[in-house]
């Protein structure tokens, strides 16, 4: 089966009794996911679940944030323009 570009499988991980999995030792080093680190567990109920860095999210809100505060000025700069 061929991915595109920057996608990858990593093969699969059992649930144990507890709930609990292992995430593979090659995905933890390529998402650098050390001892401690928070993960968010996502999910869509027909598309599945997706687990992320908590600092992944919070840098995206950030962005998200900025841009806000950017339309923000726009907006206000139009609506008072300077003569």
């Amino acid at each position: 089966m061929e991915l595109k570009k920057g996608k990858k499988f990593y093969g699969s991980v059992t649930v144990s009794e507890r709930g609990q999995i292992v995430i593979p030792a090659k995905v933890r080093k390529d998402f650098d996911i050390k001892t401690g680190d928070k993960l968010l567990v996502l999910a869509d109920l027909e598309k599945g679940i997706v687990l992320t860095k908590a600092n992944f999210i919070m840098q995206m809100m950030e962005g998200t944030l900025s841009a806000m505060q950017k339309i923000e000025s726009i907006v206000k700069s139009e609506r008072n323009p300077k003569s």
